[in-house]
């Protein structure tokens, strides 16, 4: 056994016996259907953003994304990871975060199927929601294993299903034990990890290649499919619109993501959401747009990516492993424990997300018996093992079966399906009074619609170039499609209330006095904690 195999089996066993203790010692947080799911409400700034973050970037980011978008629009691609930073999580706190707390808080909603029914008295947009999230967050948690098996053999030589094992039935002992609360401890040491760990591989890639002038030098004399060198070195990359729209779904897809909505419902109070938005744009800056950076130097090591026969283009998710082969068998180590902190943070955030919504949101309504929050906190542990039993099972069935497009599809439309379905519908509901029921049905409809008109399209390979310059560009991807859905349904929603049935004033009055409860200031636009009440009481009686 090699020094390269003893350094990273130390590190996991440290790894996996951490978090498996930090699951033991939350186990009494998580007795409740509050705890459970939402932590208490008591969450800090520190564990709250990096949750956010680290359920923001999974492996599917490091391995698959930085490879692809790096090879495609080289160094530019780094706005993809500035645009995570500044319009994924800076605009998503400040936007979301105080609106989100607050609303959610009043209805004691503790899901986003759940905010839509009380906001809009809706059983019908509660049990629509439930069904989206079931029916797409299912293969975006199975995508989160995509890359493993590259980089897993770089030190070991064992079959993608015991990788795939290995993970989902430790990230299941975890979240099944302490619930949120586990979840959100693991995050923030798994995110400490992904902090050193992607400043450590870029130094190492960039000396690698001489420095990061020489690097920069190499990369300005690469024409690839560009055609003129110094396209993958230069401001915005060979494709600026293409870039964009990546950029656009990659960074405001999070505003209708229920797994990152969610953290917002658990923040503890007023002044933790302004240093949990500090915190996690730092994050991002340096997690994603760290590994956007990585990724643009993928063309320096074309000669020796595995191509695609079929293709001639990369197989994408080899790229960044293919950086890494040479470096020290301790960065190697590292890689391997940040892949699988990114991999596992996303994985316990989608499962707690999708077992919480389907026990809350239709097993509970469809029960005809009162059920008492043990009975629901176990429900929800069952599914937890049934959501990450199947998200493997779809993995390894899908890496088994390369000619298996229909899943890969699935992965591919489900971010843009589900952002395309609830962004909209979710930021209006928190600033409008007008918008309706109805609006958000169709909301509904044309995310879900988009997704799958472009995963027929991807299926039966069907050519869209006759379909003039509009329609052929929309669904040429399913990247230009998603953002599409996201910001067609921007557009679509206060269009369509205003000509739809106006919601109840006394429903529309009760989702917005939430915000006009005075503590000091009105609750929009503070939490009123412990400290300024007091602070306050005190002011009153001098």
């Amino acid at each position: 056994m090699g020094l390269m195999e003893i350094l990273t089996i130390a590190l996991l066993v440290c790894f996996f016996a951490l978090m498996i203790g930090v699951g033991v010692f939350t186990r009494s947080r998580a007795t409740d259907v509050n705890g459970f799911v939402l932590g208490g409400r008591s969450v800090g700034p520190w564990l709250t953003a990096f949750a956010f973050g680290t359920s923001y970037f999974s492996a599917v980011i490091f391995v698959g994304y930085a490879g692809q978008f790096g090879w495609n629009f080289g160094l530019a691609s780094t706005w993809a990871g500035l645009g995570n930073a500044f319009i994924g999580s800076l605009l998503a706190w400040n936007i979301l975060g105080r609106r989100t707390r607050v609303m959610t808080q009043h209805y004691d909603a503790k899901t986003m199927p759940d905010f839509f029914g009380k906001r809009f008295h809706s059983k019908g947009l509660k049990v629509a929601a439930s069904l989206i999230v079931f029916i797409f967050l299912i293969p975006y948690t199975a995508s989160l294993y995509n890359g493993l098996s590259s980089l897993f053999g770089l030190v070991f030589d064992i079959p993608y299903w015991v990788v795939i094992s290995i993970m989902a039935v430790l990230t299941g002992v975890y979240v099944i034990f302490g619930g949120y609360m586990a979840t959100a401890i693991n995050d923030f040491i798994q995110g400490i990890i992904m902090l050193f760990g992607i400043a450590a591989v870029i130094v190492s890639v960039v000396l690698q290649n001489g420095g990061l002038v020489e690097s920069m030098k190499s990369l300005s004399q690469v024409e690839g499919d560009a055609g003129w060198a110094g396209a993958y070195s230069s401001f915005l990359g060979p494709d600026p619109l293409a870039l964009l729209f990546v950029v656009i779904l990659t960074s405001l897809g999070t505003w209708g993501l229920p797994q990152m909505v969610g953290k917002f419902y658990a923040i503890k109070s007023e002044k933790d959401i302004h240093k949990g938005t500090v915190i996690s744009t730092f994050f991002a800056i340096v997690v994603a747009g760290g590994c956007y950076f990585l990724g643009g130097f993928g063309r320096l090591y074309a000669d020796k990516v595995t191509m695609n026969p079929a293709t001639g283009k990369p197989l994408f998710d080899t790229i960044i492993p293919t950086m890494l082969s040479n470096l020290h068998p301790a960065i190697i180590a590292i890689v391997i424990v940040l892949v699988l902190s990114a991999s596992m943070s996303t994985l316990s955030s989608l499962v707690l997300t999708s077992s919480s919504t389907f026990t809350l949101d239709v097993i509970k309504p469809a029960s005809k018996k009162e059920m008492s929050d043990k009975k629901q906190v176990f429900i929800m542990r069952l599914f937890i093992v049934f959501f990450i039993a199947v998200s493997a099972v779809i993995a390894v069935v899908k890496d088994s079966i390369p000619g298996l497009t229909f899943i890969a599809q699935m992965m591919g439309v489900s971010w843009g399906a589900l952002a395309g379905a609830f962004l909209a519908p979710f930021f209006y509901s928190l600033y409008s009074k007008k918008i309706t029921k109805t609006a958000t049905a169709v909301c509904f409809v044309w995310g879900c619609a988009i997704a799958i008109v472009q995963m027929v399209i991807s299926l039966g390979k069907i050519p869209v170039d006759g379909w003039g310059p509009f329609f052929g560009y929309i669904f040429k991807s399913s990247i230009n499609s998603g953002v599409v859905a996201m910001v067609g349904g921007l557009i679509i929603v206060p269009i369509v209330s205003l000509f739809t049935k106006k919601p109840d004033a006394s429903i529309v009055d009760d989702a917005f006095s939430s915000y006009e409860k005075t503590i000091t200031v009105k609750a929009k636009d503070s939490l009123g904690d412990e400290e300024e009440t007091e602070e306050s009481e005190a002011a009153t009686e001098a």
